[in-house]
């Protein structure tokens, strides 16, 4: 026999459970318990059981014609995560909105025999396929709903409203679902860049303060709550992407300058914490969108590695600026400066703007957790503030300690 077929979900199941405490995504008992309780193989029957116990593996739902993931169950590290700012308690009522099956049996364990979870996607062959697994796991007294998330309010008030997939911004309704000491857990999306944020009320009137938030990556939102996407190809293997109506998308002096000259500029501040920092120019940069280059595009020199990914991107009506790093000892015990390369007639312009936020960073705000971030329902500002982002229902407001 192999390997595969020796070892039992069981132990795979608690190999997962002690990682996951390792790797601090799991810190409560009542966390590590329902991790240890519910069978995540059998909400993916097909899966080789090793994979579907990986902490960072997702496990697909859904492609769309493209092939192209539109419902995954997350991957247990990050359902831990969420589950952890969630802080669920037995008893409550909780509405999950991004149905896969797995998630919902988690959040019932916690909520134990006198809670309620109700489980909501606005797809009906995910439902359908969550409801089938939930009912062969024992899980048969979680409710599905078919439904579009901005419906969330009709389904009563909730203890605690979850969202499992990346939220460009938050219905009147999620907030309207919420008790008064109520919590929602979102994955919020800033121009491409999504942070799992915890909420809490703020005060007594309709906005939302954050508690903790944390790196996330999710598939986006589907219907009425789905995130606008100006998307533009410079070349073959170049992309920029943003979801500001403000920032200009010149396609052809945009291509032109970045197969034109390159100017670096090192900012002599230490690369470090690039989730956070990665937060902090989001919102802090006039005109950010995302820069993101094939593997082949980076290995031809034209591009940095740090698109690969997807990289924070400063952009004018003829000129980019993106962040990059190099190696130096100098900067402390990260080994790495930041710096910043720029193409364009306005380049010098920009890259003196993208330093300067790189030097404010890693002098006033290089650690974790600095952020305090909000959400106002209603109307933003005429002028905009630094750290402020205009939504469809609202706006972010985001400080830094």
């Amino acid at each position: 026999m192999t390997h595969l077929e020796t070892v039992s979900p069981e132990a795979l199941r608690a190999d997962m459970v002690r990682a996951l405490h390792d790797q601090d995504a799991i810190v409560s008992p009542s966390v590590a318990a329902a991790f240890g309780a519910v069978p995540r193989h059998l909400f993916a029957p097909d899966m080789p059981l090793e994979r579907a116990y990986d902490l960072h593996g997702i496990m697909p739902v859904k492609k769309d014609g493209y092939g192209l993931d539109i419902s995954v169950i997350s991957a247990p590290h990050l359902q831990a995560v969420m589950l952890e700012q969630a802080d669920i308690e037995p008893g409550m009522r909780v509405l999950e909105i991004g149905s896969g099956g797995y998630n919902a049996a988690l959040i019932q364990e916690l909520v134990g025999a006198d809670g309620e979870v109700t489980s909501l996607d606005i797809d009906r062959d995910v439902i359908d396929r969550a409801r089938k697994h939930l009912d062969v796991a024992g899980y048969a007294q979680v409710k599905t709903v078919v439904a579009d998330a901005a419906g969330a309010a009709a389904l009563g008030h909730f203890d605690r409203v979850i969202v499992t997939v990346a939220a460009w911004d938050i219905p009147p309704a999620w907030i309207s679902a919420l008790t008064a000491k109520g919590r929602l857990v979102a994955p919020l999306t800033v121009c491409g860049t999504t942070r799992s944020v915890a909420f809490d009320r703020d005060g007594e009137g309709e906005g939302l303060v954050s508690r903790s938030y944390r790196l996330a990556s999710f598939v986006p939102m589907q219907g009425a709550g789905a995130a606008p996407d100006r998307r533009i190809m410079l070349r073959d293997g170049v992309a920029l992407q943003t979801d500001r109506e403000d920032v200009p998308l010149n396609v052809p002096a945009l291509a032109r300058a970045l197969e034109g000259e390159r100017r670096e500029v090192w900012s002599g501040a230490a690369y470090d914490l690039p989730d956070e920092l990665e937060w902090f120019l989001t919102l802090n940069l006039s005109a950010p969108a995302r820069l993101h280059a094939g593997q082949d595009v980076i290995d031809s020199g034209l591009v940095e590695p740090s698109a690969r990914l997807g990289v924070v991107a400063l952009v004018g009506e003829d000129s980019i600026a993106y962040r990059t790093r190099r190696p130096n000892e100098n900067t402390g015990t990260a080994g790495f400066e930041s710096g910043v390369v720029a193409h364009g007639p306005q380049a010098e312009q920009l890259a003196a703007q993208y330093v300067g936020l790189l030097q404010r960073w890693a002098a006033d705000h290089q650690r974790r957790g600095a952020a305090t971030i909000r959400y106002v329902p209603g109307a933003a500002p005429s002028s905009l503030p630094p750290g402020t982002v205009r939504k469809r229902h609202g706006y972010v407001s985001v400080a830094w300690a």
